[in-house]
């Protein structure tokens, strides 16, 4: 990695970060006045990111423990993990399968201090420091070599997170899908999902809120289109690509999303 695109280890309480203001949404304390003023902002326009970070999360949650029972994953890659919370993905899988090893990935320094007290006395688990679109260097980080054989099939999550990250040839969301894809053997699970708006005004304030606020870490919100792209080629399971509160809900009264002016879209797809 370039010397400019270095990632820095100091915590910049001033400075939103995408990760912070998720925990914030989702009613944890690892989050500083920027981030909760930059929610508040945020709110002002697309007034249902509260409920759309918590029903975010809980389609997390019916995903790994689906996967683990249903499909026999034993080994998952979450990438831009985010702060540890209430039923993280080992948590989750490890109750089913508590022989299930993790490896969680984030940019954000909070989430690897934070992270990495949480979960030193698992020897299933780690943290580590990277870039999401550092594509070989997380494959080759020794946690990942520790944890992770890549001969069997594993789950790579990219849960609300391509939204965080730029177009780009070489390092936008196809590109990443790609060379990670390229890496799995049949059987592996790719789970991602977006924030995406059908409206242009509302793809366009809140893209340029997000990397105002954040200084550059943001990507854009991208339409349905974008995210069905990234799924060519693999199979996705039922019921496909959607708003994800309706992905396989516990009940039929399962909160769901009850605005949409923008929603997180996206679903399952597994490498055959």
């Amino acid at each position: 990695m370039p010397a400019e695109n270095q990632l820095s280890t100091k915590i910049d309480e001033g400075v939103p970060t995408a990760a912070r203001m998720y925990d914030h949404y989702l009613g944890g304390k690892d989050n500083y006045a920027a981030d909760r003023a930059a929610c508040e902002e945020l709110d002002k326009v697309v007034p249902s990111t509260r409920r759309l970070a918590l029903n975010n999360r809980r389609f997390l949650q019916r995903a790994v423990r689906t996967l683990t029972e249903e499909y026999g994953i034993h080994q998952y890659l979450d990438h831009g993990s985010g702060l540890p919370t209430q039923d993280n993905v080992h948590q989750v899988a490890q109750r089913i399968a508590p022989d299930t090893r993790v490896v969680y990935v984030d940019n954000d320094p909070m989430v690897l201090v934070h992270g990495r007290a949480l979960l030193q006395q698992d020897e299933r688990t780690a943290v580590i420091h990277a870039d999401m679109r550092r594509t070989e260097e997380i494959l080759g980080h020794a946690d990942t070599r520790r944890l992770i054989d890549f001969s069997q099939p594993v789950a790579v999550l990219f849960n609300s997170v391509f939204h965080c990250i730029p177009d780009s040839e070489s390092d936008g969301p196809l590109a990443v899908v790609e060379r990670v894809r390229e890496r799995l053997v049949p059987g592996s699970i790719m789970l991602m999902c977006q924030l995406v708006s059908e409206d242009a005004e509302v793809r366009d304030f809140v893209t340029g809120f997000m990397d105002q606020a954040t200084q550059g870490h943001w990507g854009r919100v991208r339409e349905q289109k974008d995210v069905a792209e990234w799924f060519e080629g693999l199979e996705i399971l039922e019921p496909g690509l959607v708003e994800v509160s309706t992905w396989r809900p516990d009940t039929e009264v399962a909160p769901r999303q009850l605005t949409h002016e923008w929603v997180e879209f996206g679903g399952i797809g597994v490498v055959r």
